[in-house]
């Protein structure tokens, strides 16, 4: 609903939403002074209090306030550099951001306060719970940022390749954000790829007259993949791609060696020991174990697949007349476009017909209108002069970043008490100089105050789906319907999260089970019933779009919500190629796992890094690349797809495999508890209740079982994909 016709008890949110004002002068002005005011409390605490007198009240409490007013202004100093237009303010948000890592390494490497957190280790006091795992995480986190280490030429060393890491990570993500690269194709080449799509992009002059640029951003990419009939044009596209970021590849290995230097210093085998330590899996060796497992019960299924895709392959050309291409093998630039011809021509899904069902304004409406239900929530679209209103400033353009942007303030319902639960924003179209996927921000973490009194968090949804037209309204692919379900629930976890300590917060768990309760999510994505109540033909949304349908199609105008017939085709198709989309995420997986665990520090520095990940590649998903082409013979320096994989810096090191693992989770969780009634509220408010309020502020396998009433099991997870025992 929005705030102009929302009942009064959602009209007024107990807290004003964070502004959106900031200049580049002042993005650095007020980094600077939240540093100068944190660096304050840590030195008056460390000027106070001594080891004898060290309790947590003394010594972490001023800490863990000063954290949570931190993250308050800080997250969003940070999230200009994904959502601004101007390059100098995206600029200004990665210098501050930069500052407060530094800032960051600084504080985590206090040899005085650790001092003092260990004196209040060693006291064990009688704390709450939650409390008390600050404690644990506090004293773990100074050991793992070297506090174990005699100061010294070592301790020294180990600050310094941090803080390398971290400006590496820093201008790794801001190359990808920023990378604008693409190739001209003629309009032969781009034969079979959406005319709307080619008519959209840029056109050539001079050398390049009459030719149209595609860039490597997903809206140009995945169609032109899945579609263009040439597969020389495939080959350009999918090759230029994997090298698109070429001054990544030297800090990808920059990095890796550094990791491994680091983890050795610290005493640890390798990164990987070092990252899995604190995570669920606690071992590589239960991850190595867990991944060979997968690997050894899919691959099969992957043989089978491609045999199929290669048959398909092979009958395309025949019936073009272009049998002299067919060279007997399946490449990595053809899955996509027989991946999508197989489902057109066996599961007659037409992905472009699905999508008329789902306009995105009228989908996001039922998607939130499917987390009301569930966990008894009201969401309230603030428009218009309620922006205003709300606005400290008295003008509604200060709340948000973009004219785009629209902006919710959450409430419980009824059921619920009708509390406030803060706000959700949503970014959804691209534009220059955004993040190019899509992905759940933090804005403001909720915690409980010096006062005892609660902040409210605010989170934002980054898509980059497409535009829509004065003709035709976005329309979202099912695979994108998915999407947007899978970063709402990362939203939603951010929004109900209700934790002591901004540190726990929301999302702020173990990275291998993070991913879980936005996979879970997913599911709904695939049931008749709710793909039914999501969907609406894009033609009924006005009078103006009705006429522009009849205007472009012949025959007659469909049913409002969208068939039977076409809801089977999709839910037929979803493990269609699955043991192919799982090898990928698997390839991703163990090359993770073979970069940071290396035998020795000499292995890492020797690894030749892009090498490693295509014949990976080819070893575990089994598709051909240009290594098996006649002209590049063996060659696995091709490519350098480890320059684009974002994940690997920005901390998902061996870390990747979370997303199998959660996947784990998040199938056990559904099969057990929604399968039989996705719309339950009861075991909604539950799930909410037990897994998404405590964030992670409670030992993440604890809260797991809790939900479930007993361990963890893979059993669904493999039932689900068709390999179980």
């Amino acid at each position: 609903m929005n705030s102009s016709m929302a009942p009064q008890q959602y009209r007024k949110p107990s807290q004003a939403p964070p502004k959106f004002t900031a200049t580049k002068e002042s993005l650095i002005e007020d980094t600077k002074k939240l540093i100068e005011r944190s660096r304050n409390v840590q030195d008056t605490v460390v000027k106070e209090i001594t080891p004898d007198a060290a309790t947590f009240e003394k010594v972490l409490l001023p800490i863990a306030h000063d954290d949570n007013k931190m993250a308050i202004e800080s997250h969003i100093i940070g999230f200009y550099q994904a959502v601004s237009t101007n390059k100098e303010l995206r600029d200004a948000s990665t210098e501050a951001e930069r500052m407060m890592d530094e800032f960051g390494i600084e504080a985590s490497m206090r040899e005085d306060a650790f001092n003092l957190v260990d004196a209040v280790w060693k006291k064990g006091e009688s704390l709450d719970p939650e409390s008390k795992r600050l404690l644990e995480k506090d004293h773990k986190g100074y050991i793992r940022n070297g506090l174990g280490i005699p100061a010294g030429p070592q301790r020294d060393r180990f600050k310094e390749i941090k803080k390398r890491l971290s400006e590496i990570s820093i201008v790794f993500q801001k190359n990808l954000n920023e990378e604008n690269g693409g190739l001209w194709f003629t309009k032969e080449e781009l034969d079979g790829v959406p005319e709307d799509l080619v008519a959209s992009w840029k056109k050539g002059e001079g050398e390049n007259e009459g030719k149209f640029f595609m860039t490597f951003k997903y809206p140009d990419l995945f169609p032109t993949l899945k579609y263009a009939k040439n597969s020389n044009t495939r080959r350009r596209v999918f090759v230029a791609n994997e090298n698109k970021c070429p001054e990544n590849v030297a800090l990808f290995r920059e990095a890796i060696i550094l990791r491994d230097e680091k983890a050795r210093i610290l005493g640890y085998k390798n990164h990987a020991e070092f990252r899995i330590e604190d995570k669920m899996a606690k071992t590589p060796k239960t991850v190595d174990d867990f991944l060979a497992d997968l690997r050894t019960r899919l691959a099969p299924g992957g043989k089978k697949e491609i045999e199929k895709l290669l048959a398909l392959k092979q009958q395309d050309l025949k019936e073009r007349g272009d049998e002299k291409s067919d060279d007997g093998k399946y490449y990595l630039w053809d899955h996509r476009y027989y991946d999508r011809l197989m489902l057109d021509r066996n599961f007659q899904l037409d992905e472009q017909k699905i999508a008329e069902y789902f306009p995105l304004q009228t989908t996001i409406a039922g998607m939130l209108k499917i987390f009301e239900e569930l966990f008894g929530l009201a969401f309230v679209e603030i428009v218009g002069k309620d922006r205003d209103e709300l606005s400290e400033t008295g003008k509604g353009s200060d709340i948000v970043w973009h004219e785009d942007t629209q902006v919710f303030s959450v409430w419980d319902d009824e059921s619920e008490g009708n509390g406030f639960v803060g706000y959700l924003y949503l970014d959804l179209f691209p534009r220059e100089g955004k993040y190019g996927h899509a992905a759940n921000f933090n804005l403001q973490p909720g915690y409980i105050d010096e006062n005892g009194d609660r902040h409210y968090p605010a989170t934002a949804l980054v898509c980059n789906f497409s535009k829509p037209t004065p003709k035709k309204p976005s329309l979202l692919k099912h695979d994108e319907v998915v999407t947007l379900f899978h970063e709402l629930g990362h939203g939603i976890h951010d929004l109900v999260s209700r934790t002591q300590y901004s540190r726990f917060h929301g999302t702020s768990t173990v990275r291998d089970f993070v991913e879980a309760p936005s996979q879970m999510l997913e599911n709904w994505c695939w049931t008749p019933s709710q793909l039914k109540s999501l969907s609406h033909h894009w033609s009924y949304l006005s009078p103006e779009y009705e006429a522009s349908y009849k205007e472009s199609s012949e025959g007659e105008r469909p049913s409002e919500r969208i068939p039977d017939e076409l809801i089977t085709s999709i839910i037929n198709t979803k493990h269609i190629n699955d043991a192919l989309f799982n090898l990928r995420q698997l390839h991703f997986g163990m090359f993770d796992m073979a970069v940071h665990e290396p035998e020795s520090h000499d292995a890492v520095q020797k690894l030749k890094v892009s090498e490693t990940y295509n014949r990976l590649r080819k070893e575990i998903s089994q598709l051909d690349g240009p290594e098996a082409l006649d002209e590049r013979k063996g060659d696995w320096t091709w490519g350098n797809g480890q320059a684009t994989f974002g994940h690997l810096i920005g901390g998902y090191d061996a870390g990747y495999y979370g997303y199998l693992s959660s996947q784990v989770y998040s199938t056990d969780m559904f099969y057990s508890v929604f399968k039989a009634d996705p719309m339950n509220g009861v075991e909604g408010r539950r799930y909410r209740h037990t897994v998404l309020e405590r964030g992670g502020s409670m030992e993440e396998m604890d809260i797991l079982e809790e939900f479930l009433g007993r361990k963890p099991s893979t059993e669904a997870f493999y039932r689900e994909l068709g390999i179980s025992n």
